[in-house]
């Protein structure tokens, strides 16, 4: 048998005997089955994107895209997704053929009692180096293509999470936007109640030059009307905290607050969602198809270093020159050349593969739990908002009914103390339920729009991606 023969044998029955052997400890963790966490509506159909647009409000508009433009949470969540994306990118170039162009030049001295004989040995020289290398790993148990799918995959769940900053973003944007609604509205209802506490104010004035009633009645309704300012000042406070983080969600600061003007959303336009939760809500998740990929991700990094434990097989080769003294280095007689495989077989490594291998698997039962944890909260959130989207609805219809009662009750009273027919406490009770009821009225509807871009949110938004 020749030598080369014999060398080939020997690699192969080192290859078959002498890898270290993989614990056999399986991952704890697995993973939720959609299936039994009962979701047993219809079909989402997923909204269009820019789903605020359904508001009607072309300043939310303008809000929305800027805040998707200069937001620096989403352009950090972007730049992730860049970095990972590269990080994929030089993953995958190690599966391909490395070629490198090396040179040196060394000046040293030679020992004249080695192996160069004279004039070489005990003298000084220089020794010069040029060549290309090769190398390419051959990857015959697929550790290479485990990485490279590994980084890709990485990248994609950065994809997903930059996703997702977009959605909770374009909401707090429209939260932030309902708030704004509120408090205007809010104040123009105490613009409503001052006019109706001035002409109560009006009555009892008349009341008192007639003797019909005392500066008791006087001074409360002088009271009433002036906490109405209050309750003014209170609404502008809201507003302006509301105008202030709308500037800072699109990435402004104080010199855009007077570039807000007054809103037109109605508070009345609804967003066309579902009632019930659907049954495929978890493929309209970022978040979870975000966490879906990590444990893909994960289980890419087990099969990575249960490969370890395997030979490492490269092809190398190098071709250059190769001299004593600068001024030779370019002669045929310089030239040098190799080509071969080098084989690299863990044999005895203290643990450390054994180690690494159970760390890949704590590591796939930490991505597999994460998972568990996403797809708990995306049914519990989507739950949340449909039992409060449906309770709010309910409340609306009660609170009209109770405002329609309220204001006919005021006005009746209203007509009954001017004549004479009733008395100071009896008005002022009634207004206070007018004005109570249209206060919770303007609430309750805030309440119902942001509901709706909650539930809006927890559905998914206008994302779409099946989970495999």
């Amino acid at each position: 048998m020749s030598p080369h023969m014999r060398f080939l044998a020997a690699a192969a029955a080192t290859v078959l005997t002498g890898c270290v052997s993989t614990p056999g400890e399986a991952p704890r963790e697995s993973a939720i089955a959609p299936g039994t966490l009962g979701l047993q509506g219809p079909a989402y159909v997923p909204v269009a994107d820019g789903w605020w647009l359904g508001l009607g409000d072309p300043q939310l508009d303008r809000l929305v895209q800027e805040a998707l433009t200069r937001n620096p949470s989403l352009a950090a969540a972007l730049a992730r997704v860049r970095s990972a994306q590269e990080q994929a990118i030089a993953a995958g170039s190690s599966d391909n053929p490395q070629v490198t162009l090396d040179g040196s030049a060394t000046r040293e001295r030679v020992s004249a009692n080695f192996i160069f004989p004279p004039p070489y040995g005990g003298s000084t020289i220089w020794e010069a180096r040029l060549g290309a290398n090769f190398a390419w790993n051959l990857d015959f148990w697929d550790r290479q293509g485990a990485l490279i799918a590994q980084a890709s995959q990485v990248a994609q769940a950065a994809g997903l999470d930059a996703a997702g900053t977009g959605l909770l973003l374009s909401s707090a944007v429209t939260q932030a936007y309902v708030e704004l609604v509120r408090a205007r509205q809010l104040e123009a209802l105490t613009g409503r109640a001052a006019e109706q506490r001035g002409r109560l104010l009006g009555l009892t004035q008349q009341r008192v030059h007639a003797g019909l009633d005392s500066n008791v009645e006087l001074r409360t309704a002088e009271a009433n009307l002036a906490l109405i300012a209050v309750e003014r000042e209170q609404t502008r406070v809201v507003q302006e905290s509301a105008i202030h983080a709308l500037a800072a969600l699109t990435g402004h600061g104080a010199e855009a607050y007077s570039r807000i003007e007054a809103p037109t959303l109605d508070l009345e336009r609804a967003l066309d969602l579902p009632q019930t939760l659907p049954a495929d809500l978890l493929a309209h998740r970022p978040d979870v198809a975000a966490a879906h990929m990590r444990v893909t991700a994960a289980q890419s990094g087990r099969e990575a270093a249960h490969a370890n434990f395997y030979p490492n097989i490269d092809l190398i080769a190098f071709a250059g020159f190769v001299s004593i003294g600068l001024d030779r280095l370019f002669e045929s007689d310089s030239r040098q050349w190799s080509v071969g495989p080098a084989i690299h077989l863990p044999l005895l490594d203290a643990g450390r593969l054994k180690a690494e291998y159970r760390k890949s698997g704590a590591d796939l039962d930490i991505a597999t739990a994460s998972y568990n944890e996403t797809v708990l909260r995306a049914v519990r959130e989507s739950s949340d908002q449909v039992s409060r989207l449906r309770g709010l609805d309910q409340q609306l219809a009660d609170q009209q009914r109770a405002l329609d009662a309220a204001e006919s009750a005021y006005g009746m009273a209203e007509q009954r103390y001017g004549a004479g027919l009733s008395n100071f406490l009896t008005v002022l009770n009634a207004e206070t339920q007018v004005i109570n009821a249209r206060r919770q009225r303007v609430n309750l509807l805030a309440d119902r729009t942001a509901a709706r871009v909650a539930l809006l949110v927890a559905l998914g938004g206008s994302f779409e991606e099946t989970i495999r």
